[in-house]
């Protein structure tokens, strides 16, 4: 069952979170046939960098469009600082948004493009705002290029700095990497951290790809059926997740079933496939009643491996009677698959430091980890939700 972010109310403000910063109130999306976005409370503080994260039809991308005014709620509201906006027209709002296709003006240059904006707002000194902007976005040099004569990124910078110059104060990117090769989105993520950071704005950002998010949010929300899973750091979401959805979808887990023993000081003790292992009571998201099942979660860069029998620098138990079934080198590390005695697959990233050799497929391997590195799932929850078959070892 997923959960929902809950915000805090401010009687005084008739529900509403007060202050600066966008508020979103039982926010939800009704289509004819299905249920976009369902209740949905989010407070996402001024300055801030705010990533919506999820998978295709999660909710995500109408709840940007229901705050840049280019979707009517069904119901719920919307405050951004002490105004409601919920039902102004998006000229009337202070927001801007910058999206995949860039839609820069293919017949004017950079310069203009950038001026649009404000010329028709018929403001003074255009100029020197102009150029101002063009230096943040470091394309001083190009002011006088057409869009098509720049690269995809230096169109993406384009968009962002006529996006700027408007001095929202919330700027809203829709997928706005998603047209880039790999490499050249990994340096555009840094690019706009940078330009976000100079700044001060408020960045809303709508992406389905986890390292986007982890790599240029302060905060994220996981989202699935138009509902929040979780929120908060990208570390905390990935170190503790609460839900085998953001267990899956935030990266990869191992989840092994276990019946829960009891607790003994600061850890839950869980009988999982018939070795005890120790889970902090901080990362147990269970009641924690003895005989009750659940899902024991652990991260394959933090599972150890080792021949038989060898001593593993972890203080958790050694697993025995694991078979290599697969065994994929990736450069900076290399991935395994091991079978283990309860016939599941665990995933194992090692990192290739060059201290230890390879191990091949069939050879007899112990698994461990450290126990502070586990975490503990309801097992009502689905454990393949979440999942991103495209990643999976084959």
């Amino acid at each position: 069952m997923s959960q929902v972010a809950e915000a805090p109310t401010h009687p005084d403000t008739g529900g509403h979170a007060s202050g600066s910063g966008l508020h979103l109130r039982s926010l939800t999306k009704e289509f004819a046939s299905f249920t976009a976005v369902q209740s949905l409370d989010l407070d996402i503080p001024s300055g801030s960098f705010f990533a919506l994260l999820g998978p295709s039809g999660c909710g995500k991308t109408t709840t940007l469009r229901m705050v840049a005014g280019l979707e009517t709620p069904t119901s719920g509201s919307i405050v951004l600082g002490d105004k409601e906006i919920t039902w102004d027209k998006p000229y009337r709002r202070p927001v801007n948004t910058v999206f995949q296709n860039y839609a820069l003006f293919p017949h004017l240059d950079i310069f203009e493009n950038v001026a649009f904006g404000l010329r028709r707002r018929r403001r003074k000194e255009v100029d020197q705002a102009v150029n101002d902007m063009l230096e943040l976005v470091e394309l001083q040099t190009q002011a006088r290029k057409r869009p098509a004569q720049l690269s995809g990124g230096q169109q993406q910078r384009v968009a962002l700095a006529r996006a700027l110059i408007n001095s929202p104060e919330v700027l809203l990117l829709d997928e706005p990497l998603g047209a880039l090769d790999l490499k050249l989105r990994r340096a555009m993520q840094i690019e706009i951290k940078r330009i976000q950071t100079e700044v001060g704005l408020t960045f809303v950002h709508v992406t389905h790809d986890q390292e986007e998010a982890m790599t240029m949010a302060d905060t994220i929300a996981v989202m699935n059926a138009g509902r929040i899973e979780q929120m908060g750091a990208p570390a905390e979401l990935y170190e503790n997740p609460r839900t085998t959805f953001v267990a899956n979808f935030l990266g990869q887990s191992n989840l092994i079933e276990g019946e829960i023993k009891g607790r003994d000081g600061d850890f839950v003790k869980v009988d999982m496939q018939g070795t005890i292992v120790s889970i902090p009571s901080a990362r147990a998201h269970v009641t924690g009643t003895p005989g009750e099942k659940g899902w024991v979660g652990v991260r394959p860069e933090k599972v150890l491996i080792g021949e038989v029998g060898e001593v593993i620098d972890a203080p958790g138990n050694s697993i025995p009677g694991g078979t290599i079934t697969d065994v994929s080198f990736v450069g900076v590390s290399t991935q395994y698959l091991v079978r283990m005695p309860w016939g599941q697959e665990l995933q194992v990233f090692e990192q290739n430091t060059g201290r230890r050799r390879l191990f091949r497929t069939g050879e007899q391997v112990d698994v461990s980890w450290r126990p502070e590195y586990a975490f503990l799932l309801d097992h009502s929850q689905d454990a393949s939700a979440g999942v991103d078959r495209s990643d999976l070892v084959l």
